[in-house]
């Protein structure tokens, strides 16, 4: 007997404007959204043409907190699919910039290296498109993207103190709380950025959670929403974007440096032996911010400036950095 075919995935499309509604409905009508790669099939409805959705995402309360220009207008959501992830980057020659997809359960999410992240109802889980064509600015997007995350929460919230750990994690009162991927390709001197977060607001395994926390700070306060933070997250990302854009990362490095973990932080580093090239000596380092390259600046205790690398195997960074001395 021939087991049954898995269901479609669902992508509901959405538009805050007339704009990206007529986008939706020609995405819809030339059959544009495929994940082949994945060996799933899609079902693409219409937001406009659902009579009865019982959206565990709000759409319309997410589209009324909405006050952009360009990020987060066309909205691609789905109760549940594989990732957000491969929704953008899959499809990302067909999807205006901004586009945006939302998902309630998250299947096979993407971490670092061939990391699996997991993310169950109550965990705000998304993938959006960036286009850019300076690619010395493409390493810094990531922080972009962290630090108007913390800045979103901050402004619905100022009793959570989310902070940044380098690269792309998010922390709060010692534990993860979320994390963020971006993955690019070239192509047509363009590259095509597919920005994911995975937020934990209110599912407090594996760790902890936005809404937890909270309730310990603040018993009376109300829970806080997917809808309103993803809005608000976009009005930050599209205003720290502009800047970025302008005037490089280097107009958000106080603002970044005042949100993340690290400053003056001491950190045990190797270093390969002048005696022996395979083998490696320990040494303890001091940061002091960010290269231009996007990686840990930091100084020796002799005054030696230095760049730290990951090692690549480790899954926490600061475990096995490498030092590499600055040209």
């Amino acid at each position: 007997m021939e087991s049954e075919a898995p269901a479609p995935t669902l992508l509901l499309l959405c538009g805050k404007s007339n704009e990206e509604k007529d986008v939706a409905r020609i995405l819809k009508e030339n059959n544009t959204l495929q994940l082949h790669k994945n060996g799933e099939q899609v079902e693409v409805v219409l937001h406009s043409q659902v009579e009865t959705l019982n959206d565990e995402f709000r759409v319309e309360e997410y589209f009324y907190s909405l006050s952009t220009r360009r990020f987060g207008r066309l909205l691609i959501y789905s109760p549940k699919l594989s990732s957000t992830h491969d929704v953008i980057s899959q499809n990302n020659s067909d999807l205006p910039v901004g586009s945006v997809c939302v998902a309630d359960v998250q299947l096979k999410g993407r971490g670092r290296t061939s990391n699996v992240w997991q993310s169950p109802k109550g965990c705000l889980v998304f993938s959006f498109l960036i286009q850019m064509e300076d690619g010395r600015m493409v390493p810094h997007l990531q922080y972009v993207v962290c630090l108007a995350m913390t800045e979103a929460i901050k402004a619905i919230c100022p009793h959570l103190d989310v902070r940044i750990k380098w690269p792309n994690d998010l922390y709060l009162g010692g534990l993860k709380v979320g994390g963020i991927l971006s993955t690019s390709v070239y192509r047509s001197k363009k590259f095509y950025i597919s920005a994911g977060v995975g937020l934990n607001v209110g599912n407090e395994k594996p760790t902890t959670c936005l809404n937890a926390v909270l309730k310990r700070v603040d018993p009376l306060s109300r829970e806080l929403k997917r809808e309103e933070i993803i809005a608000a997250f976009f009005k930050k990302f599209e205003s720290f974007y502009d800047v970025f854009l302008e005037q490089g990362f280097q107009a958000l490095e106080e603002l970044y440096y005042r949100t993340w973990l690290h400053s003056r932080q001491r950190v045990i580093v190797q270093e390969r032996s002048d005696d022996d090239q395979d083998q490696f000596v320990e040494n303890v380092v001091t940061i002091q911010g960010l290269t231009s390259s996007g990686y840990l600046l930091a100084i020796t205790d002799d005054g030696q400036m230095c760049e730290l690398h990951p090692d690549g195997n480790s899954f926490d960074f600061f475990k096995g950095l490498i030092k590499r001395k600055m040209s």
